[in-house]
């Protein structure tokens, strides 16, 4: 299990303190805000508005947030925020891409800088880590939902190019542009899905120990402290040994 993947198994084990489930709500809004603006601000008109309704559900998101997230964009009054993708390495070589949506670049950039440079890594230019990942969709099923030839079936019939099925549930990867009608047709073939939305999945990893596996987590958690930051995703292996330390 790789990058993305395994740091929110790590997540999820820890637990989300109320103080980081709030941001979290709140990042899950902006996406929300942003791809109404974007768009159509009906989510059945605009693919991206959908994944993120859908996807802020799926995190429990309160139904009059998600609303006001979107009348918001209709109201006109919503802030003008831009997406900038940063690339860096993390502590232990570990390629890291984090994404924000930002009204002010040089605040955004000075900040994401710096936590990197304390947490012993660096930010490179944009480019220098993303050829390790590929843009995909990603559709997750809880392990219940069915066996994992019942999900395969499923995956193939919805055009997926890949599954992987453990005792935490299923992972469902698609092409970027295929994610809003392969996430259709599996909600039809399986139901609701745990998640649906676009990541960047690690084709190279590396392998940290202990030590440097609890060093990049605490870039990450930095990272995604700030109010600018929408994902975080590294391409890090830890195994089983010291997943269980963690």
């Amino acid at each position: 299990m790789a990058g993305h993947s395994k740091w929110a198994n790590i997540q999820h084990r820890k637990g989300r303190q109320d103080a980081v489930r709030s941001k979290l709500f709140s990042k899950l809004a902006k996406e929300i805000t942003v791809a109404a603006k974007m768009g159509d601000p009906d989510p059945e008109k605009n693919p991206r508005l959908r994944l993120a309704v859908k996807e802020a559900k799926s995190q429990s998101v309160p139904k009059d947030v998600i609303e006001r997230a979107i009348n918001k964009a209709t109201g006109g009054d919503a802030e003008n925020y831009e997406e900038i993708r940063y690339e860096g390495y993390g502590p232990g070589g570990v390629a890291v891409i984090v994404e924000a949506m930002t009204d002010n670049k040089n605040r955004t950039a000075s900040t994401v800088r710096s936590t990197f440079s304390k947490a012993g890594g660096n930010l490179a230019e944009t480019g220098s880590v993303s050829f390790m990942f590929d843009r995909k969709g990603l559709v997750t099923y809880k392990a219940d939902v069915g066996d994992a030839e019942v999900v395969f079936e499923a995956a193939i019939i919805a055009g997926a190019e890949d599954v992987d099925s453990s005792d935490d549930g299923h992972e469902i990867f698609c092409e970027s542009s295929d994610l809003n009608e392969v996430s259709n047709i599996l909600e039809e073939n399986l139901g609701e899905s745990e998640s649906s939305k676009l990541i960047w999945k690690p084709n190279v990893t590396t392998e940290l120990d202990l030590s440097g596996a609890e060093k990049l987590m605490k870039l990450i958690a930095a990272l995604e402290d700030d109010d600018d930051v929408q994902n975080v995703t590294a391409n890090f292996e830890v195994s089983d040994e010291v997943m269980s330390q963690l």
